[in-house]
């Protein structure tokens, strides 16, 4: 009954159980931030293709820095 009253009057907090921020943010968290997988030069044919596409956008007028 105690635990009932202190529901009452103090509510339910939903939320995460406490648990400390994540250290690891500077990691690379997906392959496709990888610098084989950006380069293409893992070996995948499919990797090469967008590698190409990122460098032609890349080299676009539009992507280029002002003076």
């Amino acid at each position: 009954m105690d635990n009932f009253e202190e529901i009452l009057m103090q509510g339910i907090q939903f939320g995460s159980g406490g648990r400390s921020a994540k250290k690891d943010d500077d990691k690379v968290k997906t392959k496709a931030k990888k610098k084989k997988y950006i380069t293409g030069a893992h070996g995948s044919g499919s990797a090469r293709q967008k590698a190409k596409y990122r460098e032609q956008r890349a080299n676009r007028k539009s992507q280029q820095r002002k003076k």
